[in-house]
């Protein structure tokens, strides 16, 4: 597990496909501080397990799946990407808990540069609108951000200055792709819902029950 709150920006040193995915190796630095075989690394939202590593750099082996779902069939060498390690017992949980398992793809399809902050938005390329909410929290290429709006399959995050210079967030343009993952306690709260017509209804969960005890 994350927080989405991002430690270092990683350089993609290699890229190579092969025929059960890609092996892609990032060289970076604080990142390699205490890294051990098999630790997870959030590399911009995706939650990948390191093979090998050295002094400068760490290889992680993405599957077919990855490829398809993330933005990482695009990699290029010298691309930037955003670098987390797994939270500890004693991490503080600056942004909202964040599993590395993205969901989809999002366009920039606006970018507005205020006197201290930007406004981004973005289109979902899938319907996964459902479980963004307005001042909720969103993971964009592994960053945790709050929802500031959201219409259809559109949604906006402002971004202030330290989070829009420490991350790759600065080098995306329009028409770039994200990726995306959404909270995660609404996609238990509507599988406990779509569970309902395989239990009693004495056991059911409902929006009654959930408003009663504070959970919405």
């Amino acid at each position: 597990m994350f927080t989405g709150i991002v430690e270092e920006i990683g350089i993609v040193k290699s890229f190579d496909r092969n025929t059960n995915g890609a092996n892609l190796i990032i060289e970076c630095k604080k990142i390699l501080t205490d890294i051990k075989i098999g630790d997870s690394i959030c590399i911009d939202g995706v939650c990948e397990t390191v093979t090998k590593f050295d002094n400068t750099s760490f290889s992680v082996n993405i599957s077919d799946e990855t490829l398809l779902v993330t933005t990482f069939s695009k990699l290029k060498t010298g691309q930037e990407l955003n670098l987390e390690r797994a939270l500890t017992l004693t991490t503080r949980l600056g942004g909202h808990i964040v599993s590395g398992h993205i969901d989809c793809k999002a366009k920039l399809i606006s970018i507005e540069q205020l006197s201290d902050f930007y406004n981004m938005e973005f289109e979902l390329e899938q319907n996964f609108s459902k479980y963004i909410v307005y001042k909720g929290s969103i993971t964009v290429n592994g960053i945790s951000l709050t929802v500031s709006y959201i219409k259809n399959q559109k949604f906006k995050v402002a971004i202030i200055p330290h989070t829009y210079n420490n991350t790759n967030l600065k080098n995306i343009n329009i028409g770039s792709y994200v990726n995306i993952e959404t909270d995660i306690i609404g996609r238990y709260i509507e599988k406990l819902l779509s569970a309902n017509n395989n239990v009693s209804k004495e056991s059911q969960i409902s929006m009654d029950f959930l408003k009663e005890n504070g959970f919405v």
